[in-house]
């Protein structure tokens, strides 16, 4: 029996903590992702709004995604304080409520703009005629409305987690998992509702898309193909699409279940808990990352996202010959003026 009690807490101390792993992982990625996201969707932000009168209902939906990742990276620094600080949390229960929130609206939000595109998209090559009359720019804010409220309102229960102090420790901590219970309960069925929603129904919606998007291209005749511009978009944009679906939502949709399912039992052991702990982290980090795939979208597959970006160039090159032509003529009559003195 002795041996039987040595063994196993032989192989509870073999089995790394994770908070560890989880300080330096979350620290690191959600810095990274901070700074990239930032700086791609915001250089995005500013090519869209400089260049808003080039609109259409992509545009629309691109500006949208843009802000949601902006509004989800801003956060981020906080979660970073909080996970260089080895877990402890100083900044009161209100932004630990809105730092969970935010990444939750985003992710979804991301997902939900993601799938109006897509179909955005499909009218446009599989029904073009009928897109001309079906899509357009205020149907494409009225959407995008739509989506900010109903995802909005469904995060909400995301609110629910606030800041707990734990008396082991002595820290006070955010973002943990809900101990075994009532609330673990409440949670559970949050999720399958957000998987069901917020994941499975736009991604079906997607590859049913992208199928019809595929199958109108390739019965095109060798006339229709002529008109490659869309085509081209559309297959970058059925790549970049799916793989952030298959990188960053899907693993973690997966994994989240698997979690909380994991969780409600009762008989897990230590390494069992560090493994799953390992893979929240992982998959945690790819869900936040969308926020630094989008810019790959609005580049490769905005309509016109990168003549918008030389239209723009253009025209800050054409206004800065303007003010240099406008000082020309004020350095020569200070020149003038200068050498009428000298010779006076």
């Amino acid at each position: 029996m002795e041996n039987v009690t040595d063994g196993l807490q032989d192989n509870s101390s073999r089995c790394e903590s994770i908070d560890d792993f989880r300080n330096q992982v979350y620290s690191t990625a959600y810095s990274l992702i901070t700074v990239l996201g930032l700086v791609g969707n915001g250089f995005a932000l500013v090519v869209l709004i400089r260049t808003y009168r080039q609109s259409s209902p992509f545009h629309v939906y691109m500006l949208n995604l843009a802000v949601s990742d902006l509004l989800c990276v801003m956060t981020l620094p906080l979660r970073v304080l909080y996970y260089v600080r080895k877990g402890d949390w100083h900044e009161g229960d209100f932004l630990c409520r809105i730092s969970s929130y935010a990444l939750y609206v985003n992710l979804y939000c991301s997902i939900y703009f993601m799938a109006a595109m897509s179909f955005t998209r499909f009218l446009a090559i599989v029904f073009p005629v009928q897109n001309l009359r079906l899509v357009t720019e205020n149907r494409a804010r009225l959407v995008c409305g739509a989506i900010w409220v109903v995802i909005c309102l469904l995060s909400s229960p995301f609110l629910i987690s606030g800041q707990k102090f734990d008396p082991v420790t002595n820290k006070t901590k955010c973002f943990e998992p809900p101990p075994p219970g009532k609330s673990l309960k409440k949670l559970m069925a949050l999720n399958y509702v957000s998987l069901m929603v917020g994941f499975v129904l736009p991604f079906l919606v997607i590859i049913l898309c992208y199928a019809g998007i595929v199958r109108t291209l390739l019965s095109r005749t060798h006339a229709a193909r002529r008109q490659r511009g869309t085509g081209t978009r559309a297959i970058r944009m059925i790549v970049i699409v799916l793989l952030t679906f298959l990188v960053s939502f899907m693993p973690y949709h997966v994994q989240r279940t698997v979690h909380l399912n994991f969780l409600s039992r009762g008989d897990t052991t230590h390494c069992e808990n560090v493994s799953m702990q390992k893979s929240v982290v992982v998959t945690l980090c790819l869900a936040a990352a969308n926020s630094c795939f989008d810019p790959l979208l609005y580049f490769f597959s905005g309509e016109g996202f990168r003549s918008r970006l030389s239209s723009l160039r253009q025209s800050m090159k054409a206004s800065t010959m303007q003010r240099t032509d406008r000082r020309k003529p004020i350095m020569a009559s200070e020149s003038g003026e200068n050498q009428q003195l000298k010779t006076g």
